[in-house]
């Protein structure tokens, strides 16, 4: 399950498509581990834009976080870090 809390951030169906894009690998490794949940929060502080995702799956929680000048940037990034720890917690889980 992934829910998206823009906030203050506005996000036109485009966006929302492309965020689903980038996050269909996160998914996968997500419904492989089991029990996968995606809370996404984004905000607008001044120039900044804080993304931050809460990760919860049958192998662990963990938090991510990312600011940048554009959301796109912020969420790519944070988007990667997700994938690279839920491929952590798959290849720590298997054993």
């Amino acid at each position: 399950m992934i829910k998206l809390e823009a906030g203050n951030v506005l996000l036109k169906p485009s966006h929302r498509k492309q965020l689903m894009a980038w996050l269909r690998r996160a998914i996968r490794i997500g419904s492989r581990l089991g029990e996968f949940t995606l809370h996404i929060t984004m905000r607008r502080q001044g120039r900044q834009c804080e993304v931050q995702a809460r990760v919860h799956d049958s192998a662990g929680d963990f938090v991510c976080r990312s600011r940048r000048h554009e959301w796109r940037d912020a969420m790519r990034d944070m988007i990667q870090a997700i994938v690279y720890r839920l491929h952590q917690q798959k290849l720590g889980h298997a054993f």
